[in-house]
């Protein structure tokens, strides 16, 4: 069961606790008044009572020294309040007024956002049994009452510091935190959970023909959820089907994910939750143009910090990449392809890929002293480009990163210490998988040495419309250019400019 912070089904107990009942009639004794003393030894009835019920609701003396919390006190968990009459709840609420009012002076924080979901959160740990029914906040300032509640409030000192309590709800800090939630907005879509007995879905945003879920969806209607064009949603539904053990693939178009892009780091890559990420129209994409091209995803994917970000060079490898991110339950992972057809490649039994080992690229044509490392689809260029050379009597090393994120190192060294020039090509903009080989060359010592690197990569410019292969000779990536590339940077450039 998902309960969210912002909205609560009726619940006759539930509204026990956050409708007060009649005030009873009281008495002026202190004990009468449910009177919290402040010290044993002040024997003063009138100036004792620091926090007290009185007709028109509690009170609370904040211009002294922080007031006992005799109720509070005996609560770490949810469980030890399960007994509590409707008059020790609304004791307990305002206790933890006390506590949040004083413990919030000391360390900063949140303090309104809290202090108004004080009676919410005592409600929903009294009502509902968690963690096993989940509470989602909607509003992660307005956690401090459920995490006092949750076993971390002699903790709450720490909140916000160097290795304390996160101001938010953190999936890794507590199994009371179900979702993680910095900004709000995000608990509708998170908890939306689908009642399906296997655990791959997918997820699309209005494009089932476009990235090929139609065909999913006809064999498993009910594992398969289009939810608009709500990129936004796509992206957090899918993490909270994550959350709850599913395998959520989040198929959508490259340039169309960046409208996603605050959900993919808050809601999925901060929390490292396992979301596959399925970017159709990856780099040029012909007769769509600028609009839907994929230029950026390689860029914006591999810089979080928790991200799997793979390419395939053809159909085949897009099977194993699918198998892959599949058998990857302990992060995000992502993989991007072209829009087109496929280059006719021997694809593996039944139409089932093996999982790659994470990390590892391969080699694909063996030569000397050039190497060219090709990234995704881009690769077919680079073998293309290997074969006219062997024209000229030019042998070069060809090889297939597969991962963006995590880099294979290995592969890398050896080909940066094996050749004289490493040149990378990717069909994605700067920043992108050359900047993530030139960073661990750099940071590694071996461009200190005598190696010619060179990344080719789209130009700093949109690519209008057109057909895909005058769009690559446009952009400078054709297997002309790459040749033409190699040649220059071995001393031969009348050859080179043969190609130009």
């Amino acid at each position: 069961m998902a309960v969210f912070g912002v909205f609560v089904r009726p619940n006759q107990y539930l509204s026990s606790c956050l409708i007060p009942p009649p005030a009873p009639k009281l008495n002026h004794s202190c004990r009468q008044q449910l009177s919290v003393k402040a010290s044993a030894g002040n024997s003063d009835g009138e100036d004792c009572k620091l926090i007290r019920k009185e007709k028109d609701g509690w009170k609370i003396d904040y211009s002294g020294e922080k007031p006992g919390t005799p109720l509070l006190d005996t609560v770490n968990y949810p469980a030890h309040m399960k007994n509590l009459s409707t008059e020790d709840l609304e004791q307990l609420a305002a206790e933890m007024r006390v506590d949040i009012v004083y413990s919030v002076s000391q360390s900063g924080g949140h303090l309104s956002s809290s202090l108004g979901v004080v009676e919410l959160a005592v409600a929903l740990h009294h009502v509902f049994n968690t963690p096993d029914d989940k509470i989602i906040w909607d509003v992660g300032h307005q956690a401090y009452p459920h995490k006092i509640l949750t076993g971390r409030r002699s903790k709450m000192h720490t909140i916000r510091k160097t290795s304390g309590l996160a101001g938010f709800p953190k999936r890794d800090e507590s199994v009371y935190d179900a979702f993680g939630a910095g900004h709000s907005s995000t608990s509708i879509s998170a908890g939306l959970e689908a009642e399906i007995d296997d655990k791959i879905v997918a997820i699309h945003a209005a494009m089932g023909g476009g990235t090929g879920l139609n065909y999913f969806q006809k064999k498993f209607p009910d594992r398969c959820f289009d939810v608009g064009i709500a990129e936004q949603h796509a992206v957090t539904f899918a993490a909270g089907l994550a959350a709850e053990g599913l395998k959520p693939f989040c198929a959508i178009y490259s340039s169309f994910l960046q409208r996603g892009y605050d959900q993919v780091i808050h809601d999925v890559d901060l929390q490292k939750l396992p979301v596959r990420f399925a970017m159709d129209r990856a780099g040029l994409v012909g007769a769509d143009g600028p609009t839907h091209c994929g230029a950026f995803d390689i860029t914006y994917m591999a810089c979080l910090p928790n991200m799997v970000v793979m390419a395939p060079s053809d159909e085949a490898e897009l099977m194993n990449m699918v198998a892959t991110a599949a058998a990857i339950d302990d992060r995000p992972s992502c993989f991007r392809f072209p829009r087109g057809n496929g280059i006719g490649a021997l694809l593996p039994v039944n139409n089932k890929g093996t999982p790659l080992e994470v990390g590892k690229g391969r080699i694909l044509m063996e030569g000397s002293r050039v190497a060219i490392l090709g990234y995704g689809s881009i690769v077919q260029q680079c073998v293309e480009a290997a074969n006219k050379l062997k024209t000229r009597d030019i042998h070069v090393t060809v090889a297939d990163a597969r991962f963006c994120k995590p880099l294979d190192s290995k592969l890398i060294k050896q080909l940066a210490r094996e050749h004289e020039i490493l040149i990378t090509v990717e069909e994605g903009s700067i920043g992108g998988f050359g900047s993530h080989v030139s960073h661990f060359l750099s940071l590694s010592g071996i461009l200190d040495g005598p190696l010619k690197l060179r990344a080719m990569v789209l130009p700093d410019r949109y690519i209008d419309h057109g057909a895909l292969q005058d769009q690559l000779e446009e952009a400078g990536l054709s297997s002309r250019h790459i040749s033409a590339t190699v040649l220059f940077l071995l001393g031969r450039p009348k050859e080179a400019l043969q190609f130009n």
